[in-house]
C-alpha cells in the first residue's frame, strides 16, 4: 500500500474496497469532477455489480473523503481469471502524490491474493502521460489496439476523434512488472530489431486548434501500430522529450 505525503500537515491516502452505496456514489461524484461527461460515466448499480461478482471497486481516501477510484470486471482469458480495469480517475487537487500508483499496487496486491495474475486495460495512445505510466512505471506491454473503441463521442477530452484505445496487459509475476515496481526502468536495453511509432509534439495542439491535422496524426500512429501488432511486435516502452514521443516495440520474445 502507497501513503500520500508524510509532513504534519498532510492526511495519509487509505486504499480500500468499496463495498456500500455511499462508496459507489463517491465513485460517480469523482467520475463526474475528472470527467464532467454524461455519455461516458459508469451507472450507479454497475459498481454493485462488479463488486458482487469478483471484479474490484477500489478506493483511494484521505480521512473520510474518496479522492481517487478503480473500477474493474472479472473475465476470462482462455479459461483463465483475468480483471479488466474499466476505469481509474484521481481528483485534480490529489494528483502528483502517487495515488495513482497507490490504487494499481492494492489492485495488483489484491488480485494476486485471489490467484489473479492479469489485469487488463485500455488507453489512449495519443496520451503521453498516460502511456508512460502504464508502460514505464507499472511494466504493463501492448499487444493490440482497438479502433474507435468507444465510437466518437461529444466530449471535449476527445476533440471529435475516433477513440482508437490500446490493450495494456499487467502480467503481475513477470519479472518486467517487479523491475518497475522497484523503480528500475521495465527494459534493460532494446534489441537491433526494435521499431518505432512518433507521436508529434504539435499534437496536443493540433488537437485543441487542428481537428484535421489531430485527426491524420492520429491515423498514422493507429495504421503502424496496428502493422507491427500484426508482424509479431508488442509494445513495451515510450521515449520522451522534447514535448515528443516514441512508442517503442520488440518482437515478441525479445524484451
Amino acid at each position: 500500500m502507497e501513503s500520500g505525503e508524510t509532513v504534519a500537515t498532510q492526511v495519509k491516502i487509505e486504499y480500500r474496497h468499496c463495498r456500500t452505496h455511499q462508496e459507489f456514489r463517491a465513485c460517480q461524484a469523482v467520475e463526474h469532477a475528472v470527467w464532467s461527461d454524461p455519455e461516458m460515466e459508469v451507472p450507479f448499480t454497475l459498481y454493485v455489480v462488479a463488486e458482487e461478482t469478483g471484479g474490484q471497486v477500489i478506493g483511494a481516501f484521505e480521512g473520510e473523503r474518496m479522492v481517487g477510484f478503480t473500477f474493474a470486471f472479472a473475465g476470462l482469458h482462455d479459461g483463465k481469471p483475468y480483471l479488466h480495469s474499466h476505469m481509474a480517475a484521481v481528483l485534480p487537487e490529489a494528483r502528483d502524490r502517487g495515488v495513482g500508483r497507490g490504487l494499481k499496487l492494492f489492485q495488483r496486491a489484491d488480485a494476486l491474493a485471489r490467484g489473479i495474475e492479469c489485469i487488463e486495460w485500455t488507453f489512449d495512445p495519443l496520451e503521453v502521460k498516460n502511456a508512460y505510466f502504464n508502460l514505464m512505471r507499472l511494466g504493463a506491454v501492448v499487444r493490440r489496439l482497438i479502433p474507435n473503441c468507444y465510437d466518437i463521442t461529444a466530449s471535449p477530452l476527445h476533440s471529435g476523434l475516433p477513440t482508437d484505445r490500446l490493450v495494456a496487459e499487467w502480467d503481475l509475476r513477470s519479472e518486467r512488472v517487479e523491475r518497475c515496481l522497484r523503480g528500475l526502468a521495465p527494459v534493460v536495453g532494446f534489441s537491433p530489431r526494435a521499431e518505432r511509432v512518433d507521436v508529434p509534439r504539435e499534437l496536443e495542439e493540433w488537437k485543441r486548434s487542428d481537428t484535421e491535422a489531430a485527426r491524420q496524426a492520429q491515423t498514422r500512429i493507429r495504421e503502424s501500430l496496428e502493422g507491427w501488432f500484426r508482424r509479431g511486435y508488442a509494445v513495451v516502452a515510450i521515449e520522451t522529450g522534447n514535448g515528443a514521443a516514441r512508442y517503442v516495440l520488440e518482437p515478441e520474445g525479445v524484451a
